[in-house]
């Protein structure tokens, strides 16, 4: 009977949970760690090994981008495929149609190459040859998210300092005292259409209150609390499995200012911790507190799919 009723209390409220990300929360640590689908985690040794291959694979990646920023001239294609706008196929055809001008001079020349001085004009706009970079950081507390800050704090950007040979911005923002994944990249289009309100990027987060949330507290947040914005809408909230009533998983859309702390601080709770373990479908898996990885090509796609 005992068994009976714990069940019954741990119950998830909200809206069913689309396809996409439709999985119960867990605990952090298997966020953090990755499905244990057999119940072992994996050997030390195999933990190394795993390191070293993905060190290797950043490296590369890396290398990759350095090269292009040391060479003197770039093939027109790959110049307009590395500013984000298409494939170099893609390029390719944009050229022969007759839709890209460089210094002012419409260039159809397969294969020019071009002058890092040079202006190269597409549809009316000038781009540039940046190649995308997409790097994902799992944000530990105590840094801001931020380019730079007037008052000499911590930012995002000292941690991703050695992650590329641009520019990267952060797509977003965490608190200072929230931890966990946050994306950093120069890619314009892709942090516009990550941040648009109309794209719904959705954010699962685990939550420790300073007490446990009440089952008439839980449906509340599910129906909506009514914040200075409007009202607060939860896709779905669940207490974490195997974890006391006191910490709860929340999924939700909206990017308002510290939503989630204003939500729990409305019915008198104190959110003690929190921990954003996914965006927009990108987790923590495998990234230590405090550490990067460059996005695979494949992760890109899929964000570029959303």
């Amino acid at each position: 009977m005992t068994n009976q009723s714990e069940s019954r209390e741990r119950k998830t409220y909200g809206k069913p949970a689309p396809k996409r990300g439709g999985k119960s929360f867990d605990s952090r640590d298997k966020y953090e760690r990755g499905s244990l689908k057999y119940g072992r985690r994996a050997s030390a040794g195999n933990e190394r090994d795993e390191d070293k291959a993905r060190s290797f694979v950043q490296k590369r990646r890396l290398s990759k981008i350095e090269k292009d920023i040391h060479k003197d001239t770039i093939r027109l294609n790959k110049y307009i495929a590395n500013s984000g706008i298409c494939s170099r196929r893609e390029a390719d055809e944009l050229i022969i149609q007759g839709l890209v001008e460089v210094n002012g001079k419409v260039v159809t020349e397969m294969g020019y190459q071009v002058q890092k001085s040079d202006k190269v004009i597409f549809d009316g706009q000038n781009i540039t040859p940046e190649k995308p970079v997409y790097v994902l950081l799992n944000k530990p507390k105590g840094y801001i998210s931020t380019t730079k800050d007037d008052k000499a704090r911590k930012t995002v950007m000292d941690l991703v300092a050695n992650a590329s040979p641009y520019r990267v911005f952060p797509v977003g923002r965490l608190d200072r005292s929230t931890t966990g994944v946050i994306l950093l990249t120069n890619d314009g289009h892709m942090t516009k259409k990550l941040t648009h309100p109309s794209f719904d990027a959705k954010k699962i987060y685990h939550v420790t209150l300073d007490k446990k949330l009440s089952n008439e507290d839980m449906k509340l947040i599910v129906e909506g609390i009514r914040l200075d914005e409007g009202v607060a809408v939860v896709d779905q909230i669940s207490y974490i499995e195997g974890k006391p009533k006191n910490e709860v998983g929340i999924e939700i859309h909206i990017g308002w200012n510290r939503v989630i702390r204003r939500i729990f601080q409305r019915l008198g709770y104190e959110v003690e911790a929190l921990d954003r373990v996914m965006f927009a479908g990108l987790t923590k898996k495998n990234i230590k507190r405090g550490h990067w990885r460059i996005l695979s090509e494949l992760e890109v796609n899929n964000l570029k799919m959303l």
